[in-house]
C-alpha cells in the first residue's frame, strides 16, 4: 500500500520522537517538549496545586511516568447537576531491554565486561551483534554542596556488543539457538589495558565521596566506562552518586519497504503508544469549542514499569493515579455554592462520567507464521486500530466500552481490527485491566498492529501512527455526547452502567 503524504509525515514526526527517546527517562522528557510547545505548565506532586477550566497541565513521576491534563471549560466538580468526568488515554514509556547491574565490573580472558540485568521479556537472542550503546539518569553531588543533583544522560556512540559464538564452535548447529541470560548476554566493553588497570583505593581509604575518588562506585563499575558517563553528566567521577543506566541499540528506527510503508526501530511497544496518546490529547485542543465546551478533564498517563508488571510507585498498579484524580476532583473555591454535592464523593461521581483507553501495541498477523493468529482474528497493516478482547479479563474490552470506542472511531473515520489470542496460546496483559479493577473505570484496550514484538527491532504500519492520533483525537473531543447518547437500559434488564 502508499501510505499518504500526510501519514508518512506524521510517521516521520513519531520517529524523531523515537529516535531521541532511548529510555523511559528520556521519551518522558521527549513528551515534556511535545506538551511545553502546546503551551503546558508542569505542577509537582509536593504542590498545593488547584486547576481551572482551560488549565493545560503536566506532573511527572520518578522522571520515568508522566500525567498530562486539560481541564474542560464547563468542567465544576462538585456543581449542582454537573456531569463531569475523565476522558482518559493510558500508555507506558518502558520497553524490554538490558539494565546495567548495579556492580557491573565484570572482566573475562582480558577483556573488560559490563554486567546486565534483563528487563521484562525480550526476545534477547536478537541483542547479540549489535551496536549498543547506554542512557539513562545519573545522581551526582558537587564536591563543594550538599545538593544532590540528577541529569540524563546518553552516550549514543556505540561502546558495548555481544558477539555471537561463531558456528564453527557451535556443538550442535542444528539445534535452535539456546544461551545462558547470566553468562552468555554479558557485552564487551574493551580490551584490557593492564597499565591503566590501577584506579583502586589505598588499603583502609574511607569509601565515602571526597576523596581522589568515589572508591564505592569504582569499584562497582569500570573506571573507563565512568569517564565516559561523567563526562555525559558533565561532572567528575568522584562526583558520581548512582547510575541507572540501560542499554539499546544504536541503529537509529526507519521507515523502511519499497514504498516506505512501514517503520522499523526499537520500542515501538510501546513508545508508539505513548506519542499517539500525547499528540492526539494535544491535537484534540486545536478545536476551541470543544475544549470550551467540555465537561471532562482531558488526560493522558504514560506508565514506566508495565513491562514488569506495574508494581512500583510510578507503575500503573500504584495509588498515584487515583490521588491524582482526586486532586482534580476537588470543587474549586466551592464552585456550585450551597447546592453543590458532598466533596467527599466528587471523585466516586466523575467516575460514573468517564471512559478510558489502554493504548498498547497489538500483534499484526505474521505472514510466516500466520498459524500463530486465531484464524478469525489476524490484525493486518493499514487496516485500522486493533481493539484486543479477551473474555478471561487479560485485556479490560467490554461490550459497552468496544461501542462507545465504534461510535468514536467512526466519527474520526478510523477503521477497527479485533484481535483475540488462540484457546492454545497464552495471552498478553496491559495496563488497562489493572487501571479498571483500581479505579472502577469503564475501559477498553487498543494498540496498533506490529510483529517482532519485544524483539531490539519491530516492525510496523506508517498508516497506524496518523490513524492512532486521529483517534485519540476524537475521543477527547466527543466522548462526553457520546457517553451522554447511551440510553437507560429498558426496565427489567440490568442497567449497563
Amino acid at each position: 500500500m502508499q501510505p499518504s503524504i500526510k501519514s508518512k509525515n506524521v510517521a516521520k514526526s513519531f520517529l524523531n520522537f523515537l529516535n531521541k527517546s532511548v529510555t523511559p527517562f528520556h521519551a518522558v522528557q521527549s513528551c515534556v517538549e511535545i506538551l511545553q510547545e502546546a503551551g503546558f505548565k508542569e505542577v509537582r506532586e509536593k504542590e498545593n496545586f488547584k486547576v481551572k477550566p482551560g488549565d493545560k497541565l503536566f506532573i511527572k513521576k520518578n522522571h520515568s511516568t508522566i500525567f498530562a491534563f486539560a481541564v474542560g471549560g464547563q468542567y465544576k466538580p462538585g456543581a449542582a447537576n454537573s456531569n463531569h468526568g475523565f476522558s482518559i488515554v493510558v500508555a507506558h514509556t518502558d520497553s524490554p531491554c538490558l539494565r546495567m547491574k548495579p556492580v557491573s565490573k565484570k572482566s573475562a580472558e582480558k577483556f573488560l565486561q559490563v554486567g546486565v540485568s534483563p528487563y521484562g521479556g525480550g526476545l534477547w537472542r536478537t541483542w547479540f551483534d549489535r551496536d549498543l550503546s547506554l542512557a539513562g539518569q545519573v545522581v551526582f553531588k558537587r564536591k563543594d554542596s550538599d545538593a544532590i543533583l540528577h541529569k540524563l544522560v546518553n552516550v549514543r556512540r556505540p561502546i558495548l556488543n555481544i558477539p555471537n559464538l561463531a558456528i564453527h564452535l557451535t556443538p550442535d548447529p542444528t539445534k535452535p539457538f539456546e544461551f545462558n541470560k547470566e553468562t552468555h548476554l554479558t557485552p564487551i566493553l574493551a580490551t584490557m589495558d593492564e597499565s591503566a588497570a590501577g584506579s583502586k583505593c589505598p588499603e583502609g581509604e574511607n569509601r565515602e565521596q571526597g576523596g581522589k575518588l568515589n572508591c564505592s562506585i569504582v569499584e562497582d563499575h569500570h573506571e573507563q566506562l565512568l569517564n565516559v558517563i561523567a563526562e555525559e553528566a558533565g561532572c567528575g567521577v568522584e562526583e558520581l552518586v548512582d547510575l541507572d543506566m540501560y542499554l539499546y541499540d544504536v541503529q537509529e528506527a526507519t521507515l523502511t519497504g519499497l514504498r516506505e510503508e512501514f517503520i522499523s526501530g526499537a520500542r515501538l511497544d510501546n513508545l508508539l503508544g505513548t506519542y499517539t496518546a500525547i499528540t492526539g490529547l494535544v491535537n484534540s485542543l486545536q478545536d476551541p469549542k470543544s475544549f470550551e465546551t467540555d465537561p471532562n478533564v482531558r488526560l493522558v498517563a504514560c506508565y514506566d514499569h508495565e513491562e514488569v508488571g506495574s508494581s512500583s510507585a510510578q507503575g500503573a498498579a500504584s495509588s498515584f493515579t487515583q490521588w491524582l484524580m482526586r486532586r482534580l476532583s476537588v470543587p474549586n473555591n466551592g464552585e456550585g455554592g450551597k447546592s453543590a454535592e458532598d466533596p467527599q464523593t466528587c471523585f466516586e461521581r466523575a467516575i460514573g462520567n468517564s471512559y478510558m483507553i489502554s493504548a498498547d501495541q497489538a500483534h499484526a498477523c505474521h505472514p510466516n507464521y500466520a498459524q500463530s493468529h486465531e484464524d478469525k482474528h489476524k490484525p493486518a497493516f493499514h487496516k485500522g486500530v486493533v481493539v484486543k478482547i479477551n473474555v478471561n479479563q487479560s485485556y479490560a474490552t467490554s461490550v459497552m466500552t468496544h461501542a462507545v470506542l465504534k461510535v468514536i472511531a467512526d466519527k474520526a473515520q478510523v477503521p477497527l481490527q479485533k484481535f483475540v489470542i488462540r484457546n492454545d496460546s497464552r495471552c498478553g496483559s496491559t495496563v488497562g485491566p489493572i487501571l479498571a479493577t483500581r479505579l472502577g473505570l469503564q475501559t477498553v484496550d487498543v494498540g496498533c498492529p506490529q510483529m517482532a514484538m519485544h524483539s531490539i527491532r519491530e516492525l510496523a504500519d506508517v498508516t497506524s501512527v496518523e490513524q492512532a492520533v486521529q483517534l485519540y483525537s476524537k475521543f477527547f473531543e466527543t466522548l462526553p455526547s457520546v457517553l451522554a447518547s447511551i440510553q437507560p437500559s429498558p426496565e427489567g434488564s440490568t442497567d449497563s452502567q
